[in-house]
C-alpha cells in the first residue's frame, strides 16, 4: 500500500535551503519517492504554521525508512540543521473505498 511523507517546512536561511532540497530531492526520487504537493500556498481555513507544505509518495512504509534512514537522505539532514526547520510524518495510505470510525460502544 502507498505510504505518505507529509512535512512542514519553515527555511530561515535561503542558500541553505537550495542546498538542502538540491540534495533531499535527489535522495527521494533515488528511493522510489514521487513528490505530489510541494506549495507555499496560504491556508483556506484555520491557520498554519509552516510556510511550506510537502507530500511525498513512495511505494511503502519500508521505502520510506530505507529513504529516511539513507546516507544521501542523512546528509540532506545535517545541511539543513539549524537553517531549516522541518515537521515530518510518515503515514500509509487508505484504502480505496476509504476508512471508517471505529465504533464508539454506541449501538443503534
Amino acid at each position: 500500500m502507498p505510504a505518505y511523507v507529509i512535512v512542514n517546512v519553515d527555511v530561515l536561511d535561503e542558500e541553505a535551503g537550495l542546498a538542502y532540497a538540491s540534495v533531499a530531492q535527489k535522495s527521494v526520487l533515488g528511493h522510489g519517492g514521487r513528490y505530489l504537493v510541494a506549495t507555499a500556498a496560504e491556508p483556506v481555513e484555520g491557520t498554519w504554521d509552516s510556510s511550506r507544505f510537502i507530500v511525498i509518495e513512495f511505494p511503502d512504509l519500508d521505502r520510506i525508512r530505507k529513504w529516511y534512514d539513507s546516507p544521501e537522505y542523512r546528509r540532506a539532514r545535517e545541511i539543513r540543521e539549524g537553517k531549516i526547520r522541518v515537521g515530518m510524518l510518515f503515514v500509509e495510505g487508505a484504502p480505496p473505498e476509504g476508512f471508517s470510525v471505529p465504533d464508539q460502544g454506541r449501538t443503534a
